[in-house]
């Protein structure tokens, strides 16, 4: 079927119309690319064609990049050179794109080409936006939604159909960097305010083939390809270009602490690339793009973010056979941090929402939470007085119960404590309707515990959101013993409305992600406690691509939180609680009154306003430093490994059914190094036969917590990999 189609009109201009079928928004093919050939030949070969104007079929957006399942099968069908193959196909993109650059002008004079402009509906992204960069100017509509950038560094790869050598040139290195670097969207006043776009117009195609008729041989030749072009800002043999370039360089290592290969990547193919003509820029850009693709973490990052995020969004794991559960009326119990941003994250969904508390007074500070997110979101230009308005009507605080009747899920958020919870599960389920669906946000506490509470625990379930809730993608659902299959879907339905991702999982103490990153907060305790430099452990961390390293994330959770933690677990296991140093270590702090950054005096220091100084030394007059400081590969090896053995654990167990959910679940639940894809991604990467060597070793040295577990001992003997054994897309076909 046609993806792209041309129309001529009776003034001489060609009408490239992109429109996908099937999809509700563009996404670039193979099939599409031919497609764009031929159609950009019969431009270019048609005497009656005076230029073109490439647009999209799709109402509001143009084109949301490339399909990113079609780069493992350019890898597929590589064959046994698939360095080679994925360059070639890289340039025939590049060759496509330069063909609608260039115009058929010529190559000598600049003159004769036919000019051809974008003409651009809504958002841009991707190679949606690399092609409008090869035209000869851009045009956007007046659409409030539509964002325009590459995204690609998000996904572990960089934009490699040209637009990261036009950016670069087009904009400098300086300019280009957010764009590149850091995959941000912006809308349209600040992309033409970038020169990222051209013009914004009420009717882009009209604008568009208006300039396609009055344009001239000058304004169809691109800067670098005209004589004495000189790059924005300076080449690297420029001083100024230089010391652009040394920033640039120091600003990425700071940022990715050299874990992302894509960012290094990047940089290298826009530094060698302004050294260097155009075209000689374009291969040095594939050459980087192939060996981007070739990395197995680009693989894993791509799997992970983009296919498997975007099919548990979609409900991969959603059961079949129940009808659409949508939440029209939310009950919020209790309006603290999590309850207000609860309340908040809904009422934006359009949800109607009652927030209870004890008193009026305790509701409406939680609602006044959704006021002052929208009265920043005003003063940024985000937020109309009208929407807020409208998003703060939907919320109704009050202590009063009975405001609860008519709502079809609840979500309890009250205190961390069983009794008050079963309190109010009964004194609720007295009230909602008999087919409400009952959910406890709590972190720790099992659900099934949880529902003896409840008269209809086939309708009670676990929704455990992050902090802070709106700023948080990831949401983990978890079923109890008795939880059936309705309120598995009223949960999903009711995530997919708040536009976050969803993973499922079954009962147990700490559920998932809680249950994999208190051994990563514990083992930096632990090497504390062996004289371990705090430096070289949180600095591990981030080296590993960690937003922050275990030190610090006790410090920014509160001393006193884990410290309760590991009481509260330790009186539910018995003799069964694993004690170690690490406990002696958070009950001494907690002692101390050294809590946290909350009390401005934890593991770290703080100035008066809260600001994070240095470590405290006063720790070492307990845990001196020991003398030989480990290898840095051993400090992570025991910071990545504590965790992965838990989530393979939690896979054996049955906590986990799907492994996408634990992989995406990983990063975006604590932000387990995005570049490896997440923990079961990372054993893959590193092989299963290693890996149970690996644990052995770090066994034998450090203790049972590194056990390798009977799944992965067995999946080494025989070689295999957790997607190659485990994965549910495969299993499909």
């Amino acid at each position: 079927m046609a993806e792209f189609t041309l129309t001529k009109d009776a003034d001489g201009v060609a009408i490239i119309t992109w429109d996908v079928p099937g999809k509700t928004m563009n996404v670039m093919s193979f099939d599409g690319l031919e497609q764009l050939n031929d159609c950009i030949d019969q431009v270019l070969g048609d005497d009656e064609i005076k230029g073109a104007v490439i647009t999209s079929g799709k109402d509001g957006s143009f084109a949301g990049g490339m399909d990113l399942n079609l780069l493992a099968v350019m890898k597929e069908q590589a064959g046994d050179d698939p360095a080679k193959g994925l360059f070639e196909g890289t340039m025939q993109m590049h060759a496509l794109l330069r063909k609608i650059e260039r115009a058929g002008m010529d190559p000598k004079t600049k003159k004769g080409g036919k000019p051809i402009a974008a003409a651009l509906p809504g958002t841009a992204a991707g190679i949606g936006l690399e092609l409008p960069l090869a035209t000869h100017r851009i045009f956007v509509a007046e659409n409030p939604k539509a964002k325009y950038g590459l995204p690609e560094i998000l996904v572990g790869i960089f934009p490699g159909a040209g637009g990261t050598t036009r950016l670069a040139k087009k904009l400098g290195a300086v300019m280009a960097a957010p764009l590149l670097l850091e995959g941000k969207m912006l809308d349209a006043k600040k992309a033409k305010g970038s020169g990222l776009i051209d013009e914004v117009v009420a009717d882009p195609v009209a604008a568009a083939k208006d300039w396609v008729l009055n344009a001239k041989d000058a304004d169809l030749v691109k800067p670098w390809d005209a004589k004495g072009y000189k790059m924005p800002g300076g080449a690297p043999y420029h001083p100024a270009g230089f010391m652009n370039f040394v920033g640039a360089s120091a600003m990425v290592n700071g940022k990715t602490q050299g874990a992302f290969p894509a960012a290094k990547a990047l940089l290298s193919a826009v530094y060698e690339g302004a050294l260097v003509d155009f075209d000689t820029a374009l291969k040095i850009e594939a050459r980087h793009f192939t060996s981007v693709l070739l990395d197995p973490s680009s693989s894993a990052m791509i799997r992970s973010l983009f296919l498997n995020k975007e099919a548990l969004e979609k409900g991969a794991v959603r059961p079949k056979d129940v009808p659409d559960q949508s939440v029209k009326k939310l009950g919020v119990l209790g309006a603290g941090m999590m309850g207000a941003g609860i309340a908040l994250v809904s009422a934006q969904a359009g949800m109607e929402v009652v927030l209870i508390d004890r008193d009026q007074d305790a509701a409406d500070k939680g609602k006044a939470y959704t006021e002052a997110y929208l009265d920043k979101g005003m003063k940024r230009g985000k937020v109309t007085a009208e929407k807020k308005e409208a998003m703060l009507s939907r919320i109704t605080a009050t202590p009063d119960l009975d405001q609860l009747k008519g709502c079809d899920l609840i979500i309890e958020a009250v205190f961390e404590d069983p009794g008050v919870k079963a309190e109010m599960t009964k004194k609720v389920e007295a009230i909602i309707p008999e087919d409400c669906i009952f959910a406890s946000n709590t972190s720790t506490l099992p659900i099934t515990g949880l529902a003896k509470a409840s008269v209809r625990p086939e309708q009670f379930i676990g929704i455990h959101f992050f902090s802070p809730v709106e700023k948080m993608f990831l949401v983990e659902i978890i079923k109890g013993k008795d939880t059936g299959d309705r309120a598995v879907a009223k949960a999903l339905d009711y995530v997919r409305q708040i536009r976050k991702t969803p993973i499922v999982v079954n009962d147990a103490r700490f559920f998932y992600a809680n249950r994999c990153i208190i051994p990563y907060v514990n083992e930096g305790a632990r090497m504390l406690t062996e004289g371990v430099a705090p430096a070289l452990i949180d600095n591990a961390a981030r080296q590993l691509g960690f937003p922050v390293g275990p030190i610090q994330l006790t410090d920014e959770t509160s001393i006193d939180l884990g410290a309760k933690i590991a009481r509260a677990t330790k009186a539910a296991m018995g003799n069964a609680y694993p004690a170690s140093e690490a406990d002696d270590l958070i009950f001494w702090m907690e002692e101390l009154g050294r809590l946290g950054r909350k009390s401005k005096a934890g593991f770290f220091n703080y100035d008066e306003k809260g600001k994070r100084l240095d470590y405290w030394k006063g720790m070492q007059e307990r845990y001196p430093l020991a003398e030989t400081q480990p290898s840095l590969q051993e400090v992570q090896d025991r910071l990545m490994f504590v965790q992965v053995l838990e989530a393979v654990r939690a896979l054996e167990e049955g906590v986990l059914e799907d492994i996408r959910e634990g992989d995406v679940g990983a990063i975006l639940g604590w932000g387990f190094a995005p570049w490896s894809g997440g923990p079961l991604s990372w054993l893959d990467i590193i092989g299963t036969p290693y890996a149970a060597e690996r644990c052995d070793q770090l066994a034998a040295a450090y203790g049972e917590r590194f056990t390798c577990p009977d799944l992965l001992r067995d999946m080494a003997s025989k070689g295999q990999s957790f997607y190659g054994r485990f994965d549910p897309e495969a299993q499909a076909a």
